[in-house]
């Protein structure tokens, strides 16, 4: 099943909810206007489209192998990765002092869309070097800077995070990977490190690992923790490479899903340690961790929305050429494809739905994070930066638990077929699995949009947000069309249910944390759904105006249609999760521990 890059739909939002004329107003991104955004999506497409997708069956069926402390990786990937690099694809939104385009996140994010819906396996070993570079620009001295961005940046070399040790998954306190300091300024790394996405891998020359210690007397707990750079091969002077240095891959795992993605069991220190370079200051390393968990966490959650839309258009393409049963309502006297029946125009219509509101949530949230970084006024940038970081936690948890639904309906739509490996539906159900646990699971997105974006500030930011639909709203009643009220009614009941469960979150946290973290995750879904909506009524208004003048009005009135079901079908959840939240944490504590 060849790929199409949805690119009408990226660029409706890029332009139109994202409003990229805008970004293109900040210092910086003055040439990165719409005409850059729609070259820049339509190289990407044929690239990913062309090169990529093609990969994509091929990893999952003979995926990346381990022998003799060496990763293959599935035969096309290195070849492929190498264009990936030439042309420039890695550093499309990294600094130009370093090689990048400089391009703003809100293209970054659409691209990178494209390459996750081509591959996820290959997908995942730049957006890990992302991560790292992130990390490296914002707390790596000027000669670590030096040493490793350019290559980066450029794709020469890869990047990987290593936080997870067997005994420490999501606790980060209990990491005992050590760091010993040497005279010259450098450090010896021992330990074990596991889960480590590319961690070893036969595309480059070098990788680039970042690494959680502790260094000896540090304190305990997550104040303890250090961040050191540790190559896989030492970098001599004039930048080229020298010995191997001490940390080895042990061995790969063997998973349900991006199987050709290797997950490293990586060995520190065995022949008398690793050496490893600090990344700011001793005893920061978790809030240095936390920037390139971030990105990561952002772009985990476009991966959910990358791997829906492949499963939506896999689903549809299938209900197109099946033919069975006749249409209920006779207007066929013979045997029909399935998309005729109206419970499969239900499920394709979820699948898009969703897809597109996740899209639109994903893509708003990249241009405030444009603001937040790029803005001149100082207050702009503090109120994007934290309206960016309420919704990370949406994007991420969100749209990856869409994506679990999505590519089970994409298996339902396939019926018996879908559980016969060939049609490949059910690769995407298996890859879409991962991406709810890794970069925090959804508990702890969860928890995070609880904690700290929520309690933290009394609710403040959730409210502002909520204050902006209500503006939409507004728009949506003088509108007058059926289908604008019809989302309104939804709408203005699901930000009200927000509202809600937003005074419940930040007046009960402190006085009834169980209560509390006992909807976490229904309130984030719920945050989830509600924006997604939001956006999706934007897109309403926009695609109205825009098919009242004759503009490509078969789209927007999709645009239109696919906004209203989401408003009836998904956005009407809403209400009931307040209910389940606010009255519900009783009967999830009740049971007795001896009970289960």
């Amino acid at each position: 099943m060849s790929y199409t890059a949805p690119l009408k739909d990226m660029l409706f939002d890029i332009e139109h909810l994202a409003r990229i004329d805008e970004i293109a107003k900040l210092p910086g991104f003055e040439d990165a206007g719409l005409e850059t955004a729609q070259a820049v999506l339509e190289e990407c497409a044929k690239f990913t489209q062309d090169v990529v997708a093609p990969l994509n069956v091929a990893g999952d069926r003979e995926p990346s192998s381990f022998k003799d402390g060496a990763v293959t990786t599935t035969p096309g990937f290195k070849d492929a990765f190498a264009q990936y690099a030439s042309g420039g694809w890695q550093g499309l939104q990294h600094p130009a002092d370093f090689g990048g385009q400089g391009l703003p996140k809100t293209i970054g994010a659409a691209c990178g869309e494209m390459l996750n819906s081509a591959n996820l396996s290959f997908a995942l070993c730049p957006l890990l070097t992302d991560g790292a570079i992130e990390a490296l620009l914002t707390a790596g001295s000027d000669e670590l800077k030096a040493t490793y961005l350019e290559k980066l940046v450029s794709g020469e070399w890869t990047g990987t995070m290593n936080l997870t040790e067997p005994q420490a998954g999501s606790d980060l306190a209990l990491v005992r990977t050590r760091a010993e300091p040497l005279p010259d300024g450098t450090y010896k790394v021992f330990g074990t490190k596991i889960f480590i996405t590319y961690g070893e891998h036969d595309m480059v020359e070098n990788i680039v690992h970042l690494v959680l210690a502790r260094v000896a007397g540090a304190p305990e707990g997550v104040k303890g923790i250090s961040l050191f750079v540790v190559p896989k091969f030492m970098v001599n002077p004039d930048g080229s490479l020298g010995a191997r240095n001490d940390v080895h891959c042990v061995s790969i795992e063997h998973k349900l899903g991006i199987k050709a993605s290797p997950t490293a069991v990586l060995q520190y220190g065995d022949h008398g340690g690793a050496i490893g370079y600090l990344v700011g200051e001793e005893n920061r390393g978790l809030e240095y961790m936390f920037i390139m968990m971030n990105a990561a966490r952002y772009a985990v959650g476009v991966q959910g929305i990358a791997v829906a839309e492949r499963a939506y258009q896999h689903a549809v393409a299938y209900a197109r050429e099946r033919v069975q049963s006749r249409p209920v309502d006779g207007s066929m006297n013979k045997s029909a494809p399935i998309i005729h029946h109206p419970d499969v125009k239900r499920m394709l219509m979820t699948m898009r739905a969703y897809t597109e509101g996740c899209r639109a949530m994903a893509t708003v949230a990249a241009a405030a994070y444009d603001a937040a970084h790029n803005g001149a006024d100082a207050e702009a940038r503090k109120q994007n930066q934290a309206v960016y970081e309420f919704l990370v936690p949406l994007v991420k948890g969100y749209s990856t638990e869409m994506s679990l639904e999505v590519t089970s309906l994409g298996v339902q739509v396939h019926g018996g077929m879908g559980f016969i490996e060939e049609t490949g539906a059910a690769q995407y159900y298996r890859d879409a699995k991962i991406l709810t646990i890794y970069e925090g699971t959804t508990a702890i997105q969860a928890n995070d949009l609880v904690g700290r974006k929520t309690a933290r500030d009394g609710g403040q930011t959730a409210k502002a947000i909520a204050a902006q639909i209500e503006t939409t709203e507004a728009e949506l009643a003088a509108s007058g069309s059926a289908d604008a009220q019809a989302v309104l009614k939804r709408l203005k009941a699901a930000r009200e249910a927000f509202l809600d469960v937003v005074d419940f979150v930040a007046g009960q946290t402190k006085a009834s944390p169980n209560a509390v973290f006992a909807g976490s995750v229904p309130y984030l879904m719920l945050a989830g759904n509600l924006v997604a909506g939001w956006q999706l009524a934007r897109s309403l208004l926009v695609a109205q105006t825009l098919a009242g003048k004759g503009e490509d009005a078969a789209f927007m009135n999709a645009k239109v249609t696919t906004a209203r079901f989401y408003a009836d079908h998904i956005l009407a959840k809403a209400p009931g999760l307040r209910d389940s939240i606010v009255d519900g944490a009783e009967s999830v504590t009740a049971l007795a521990l001896e009970a289960f």
